[in-house]
């Protein structure tokens, strides 16, 4: 999961640097991804939600939910720093630290909703990317989760234009850029709607779309909308 600690998470906004036409164009992103998270989970008032992995970056476009929704006393936030930063700046929403690749510290169904925006692409590998949708699953009612898209023609997070549409290609255009951590996939998973698919745990009913920038097939984000099927 993304981390809460300003320091750490810097990395994910070196192209998105406070100031910049890149950074304009993440918040008018996460502004429609909002909008798609209210109508696609069918946020209801008096709704519990989490939020998973929020950052301590207080650029224009991070943490979506907090800056976006009217009702902060309804969010409880969670990430892996001490997220000093993150409750200045959002005195009335809960922040509760938690440990990297452990459960969460919450109860079977004790919200109505979990999300997370931008996390799940930096969680590892497919056990972790299992694990952490599992426990979102877990400890909420449903489940809406955003992701960068693969398939942007920037990737979002060297800037690297239609390189990051194979493997053959970006590992070596990372290294040549002098950011050869984006091409571990302990730092960073591309995702695809494929990928997203594949991740879907039984028993629960999913919804893929674009969300973010709209390009049709190619929009700048993913959205996972999960529901149990029992429901």
């Amino acid at each position: 999961m993304a981390s809460g600690t300003g320091e750490v998470d810097g990395k994910y906004y070196e192209v998105a640097r406070s100031g910049t036409f890149a950074e304009r164009l993440m918040a008018a992103a996460r502004r429609r991804m909002y909008r798609d998270f209210v109508r696609l989970a069918a946020v209801g008032e008096g709704e519990t939600i989490l939020d998973i992995g929020v950052s301590d970056v207080m650029a224009e476009g991070a943490n979506m939910l907090e800056v976006s929704d009217p009702h902060p006393g309804r969010i409880t936030a969670v990430g892996l720093g001490e997220g000093a930063g993150f409750q200045a700046t959002f005195p009335a929403i809960r922040y509760v630290r938690i440990e990297p690749h452990a459960p969460l510290p919450f109860g079977d169904k004790a919200f109505d909703i979990a999300t997370s925006n931008a996390v799940l692409e930096h969680a590892g590998g497919d056990a972790a990317q299992h694990a952490m949708i599992g426990e979102m699953c877990r400890v909420a009612r449903r489940v809406f989760l955003t992701v960068p898209h693969r398939f942007f023609p920037v990737e979002h997070h060297t800037g690297l234009p239609f390189l990051h549409w194979s493997d053959v290609t970006f590992g070596p255009a990372c290294r040549l850029a002098g950011r050869a951590r984006w091409a571990d996939p302990r730092e960073l998973i591309l995702m695809s709607r494929g990928r997203l698919r594949a991740l879907v745990p039984a028993g629960w009913r999913a919804r893929i779309g674009t969300t973010g920038l709209a390009l049709g097939p190619f929009s700048s984000n993913l959205y996972l909308a999960l529901d149990p099927l029992s429901r």
